[in-house]
Parts: C-alpha cells; sequence; structure tokens
C-alpha cells in the first residue's frame, strides 16, 4: 500500500509561484531550482525509467517498494516515517561528520547530499529533525545535486532519468523537497 504523500502535506497543490518563485524566507532571492517538463516521466521500457531500481538498495530498503514508488506512480510515497525503520540513522550515528551522498535508485546518478553543516548551511541535527517532523529526508536547495534533478510545475520532484523521488513542499524557510528514501537509496553508477 503507498501512502499519498502530497495530500498528508499540503491541503492544496502548491502554485507555480510556490515552487518555482521567489523563497518565502525575507532574504527574497531566487531560487535555484532547475524547472522541468514531463520529459523525464515519459513511459519508457520500464515504466517512467528505462530500468528497473537496483537488486541492491542501500540502507535495507524494500526493491519491490521502490521499483513501485519509483517507476511507476508519480503521486504516492512510501509509508511516513520508513527511512526510521531502515539503517540509514545507523549509518549517520556511525560518522556523523560525513556528507551522505543519496543516489538515482535506478541509474545511480548522485541527487541529493546530507548537509555541510560548519557554517555552510544547516546541520545534520537540522536535517534529522525536520526529516523526522515531516516523516521523509526532507532537503533544501543547497543540498540538491541539480545537474540530475528536476521540479515539475505540480511540484513533482523527479531525476532526469523519469524516477519520482517526491515532492517540493515549500514552507517560510523556502523550498522543502521530501524525497522517499527509496529513491534515493542507489549505488553510484560505475563508469566503464
Amino acid at each position: 500500500r503507498l501512502h499519498n504523500q502530497h495530500h498528508t502535506h499540503t491541503k492544496s497543490a502548491p502554485t507555480i509561484m510556490g515552487v518555482f518563485g521567489r523563497n518565502s524566507s525575507s532574504s527574497n532571492k531566487r531560487s535555484p531550482i532547475t524547472p522541468g517538463d514531463d520529459d523525464p516521466m515519459a513511459p519508457k521500457a520500464h515504466g517512467t525509467s528505462a530500468t528497473p531500481v537496483q537488486n541492491n538498495l542501500r540502507w535495507g530498503c524494500d526493491q519491490e517498494t521502490a521499483d513501485r514508488i519509483c517507476n511507476f506512480n508519480r503521486h504516492y510515497a512510501e509509508h511516513s516515517g520508513y527511512f526510521l525503520k531502515t539503517s540509514f540513522l545507523d549509518q549517520i550515528k556511525a560518522n556523523p561528520d560525513a556528507r551522505i551522498t543519496f543516489y538515482d535508485s535506478n541509474s545511480g546518478k548522485p541527487l541529493f547530499m546530507t548537509p555541510r553543516g560548519n557554517g555552510n548551511g544547516r546541520s545534520i541535527d537540522e536535517f534529522l529533525t525536520e526529516s523526522r517532523n515531516h516523516g521523509w529526508p526532507s532537503f533544501r536547495d543547497e543540498e540538491v545535486i541539480w545537474e540530475h534533478v528536476r521540479i515539475l510545475p505540480n511540484g513533482e520532484a523527479v531525476s532526469v532519468d523519469g524516477t519520482h523521488l517526491g515532492h517540493n513542499l515549500p514552507d517560510r524557510a523556502g523550498s522543502r523537497y521530501c524525497i522517499n528514501l527509496v529513491s534515493v537509496a542507489g549505488r553510484p553508477m560505475v563508469r566503464l
């Protein structure tokens, strides 16, 4: 059973201005969002992706759930708090100062990174607190690898390879990307 992520977090769909417009923080700077259209989500050999999710996803993420959410879905999400039931937090506890890169569960391309801290954005504790409060890993603009991520006009976050990632659900601090852990639990792609 999938969880309707969008309806859980907002009472109405974000507006185009809310998704692509000015950051709602007091700085009024423009968001670095890379807008996209539906092209990455066009039907392919395996749903919206050319391939199924990787066989050995990180943190013990369930492959069947990941494949359904990543490739055959545009609106639903893993259950709230799913990431807390995986070994994801164990990795952070083992080395709290290391940055974690989150890879596309289909292609292995890097999509997000945990915060840098040390004066370069929020701390890992702030990242974890916000993620726990919202039920999904929640990333901010500076934690997105924009080369491989697009935000569609309806707020859906997708990879350039057609993986459904989650949604942009802006708050007073700006854009907040509520992302399914199963969508970003891939292993780095191997270049031949």
